[in-house]
């Protein structure tokens, strides 16, 4: 059996009376395109933070390929590539420099081939000569995506890697991430854009306030937790709100449902009340609707 890319046992950490972790347990196998959700404050960024040897948690055991984090950071390091949610840099190197500066904190030489393969599939290559101070945000993000991945690190954390970017580059990354893990580098996503969750992660973490409150493959999270959705646009919206309906912010009435033979009785209670149906839409399971239930069950 082989170890798990990341295990986290019992981690806690606290900022005074703030508790950011509370006895986390999570492991993540190598291969894995992973998704860790959560509000925010949840204690996404704590977690990944501790790490990557940032914030030392008060308990617990973090291991990164079997290394651990406090007592063996220099190889759980080594195995980790990071991409922050802030634009961190440099102002005062080019692209290329600053890679080779990021290789060489791991001790890595000649490393040119490499960062050449890595430019170029982040769209980066025009760009290599470039001051770092010059890039638009985007660019900035994609030298952040480039720099964890320059010493070929077999887990890759995400943070919130889209985040104000353009939809082309968005596209582009994931094209190039999905064929990181397809290569066998473990990925870890956090994102607030729950669509890209659901379609490239394999199982799912959800946090909130520093507890997980649900781990399982994105399948199972979908069958167990969402339910369809019957949205009206009706006359008469009191009518459908008194039959159990929900408004929504577009003016139309929303009814949740299990199974679709409910839909017919549905349908049948609005013409009897006299609601005046216009127009109708049936939604499917997606996970923002899974998140928003459990953040506000649990």
């Amino acid at each position: 059996m082989t170890m798990p890319a990341i295990r986290v046992r019992a981690v806690t950490k606290n900022y005074g009376a703030l508790t950011a972790l509370a006895g986390v347990d999570l492991e993540i196998e190598q291969g894995e395109f992973f998704g860790l959700l959560g509000p925010n404050g949840a204690g996404k960024t704590t977690l990944i933070s501790a790490l990557a040897g940032l914030v030392r948690p008060d308990s617990g055991v973090l291991e990164i390929m079997g290394h651990d984090v406090v007592s063996d950071y220099r190889e759980a390091r080594r195995n980790l590539g990071v991409v922050p949610q802030e634009l961190v840099f440099d102002p005062f190197f080019s692209v290329r420099e600053l890679l080779r500066i990021q290789s060489g904190y791991f001790g890595i030489r000649n490393n040119d081939d490499w960062i050449d393969e890595v430019l170029a599939r982040l769209d980066l290559s025009h760009k290599a000569g470039a001051n770092m101070r010059t890039l638009s945000g985007g660019m900035k993000r994609r030298v952040l995506v480039a720099q964890a991945l320059v010493h070929r690190p077999p887990v890759i954390v995400l943070d919130e890697p889209t985040a104000g970017v353009d939809v082309e580059l968005r596209q582009g990354l994931w094209q190039f991430v999905r064929e990181l893990n397809r290569d066998g580098h473990t990925i870890v996503l956090t994102t607030h854009y729950l669509e890209e969750a659901e379609t490239l992660c394999g199982r799912i973490a959800m946090l909130k306030a520093g507890k997980l409150v649900a781990l399982d493959t994105t399948d199972n999270l979908l069958r167990r937790f969402a339910t369809h959705s019957l949205r009206v646009n009706v006359e008469h919206t009191e009518v459908a709100l008194a039959l159990g309906g929900r408004a929504n912010d577009d003016g139309w009435v929303e009814f949740d449902f299990d199974s679709y033979t409910e839909v017919e009785a549905v349908l049948a209670r609005l013409r009897e009340a006299g609601a005046g149906l216009r127009e109708m839409a049936l939604g499917e399971p997606d996970l923002e609707r899974v998140f928003v239930e459990l953040m506000h069950r649990v």
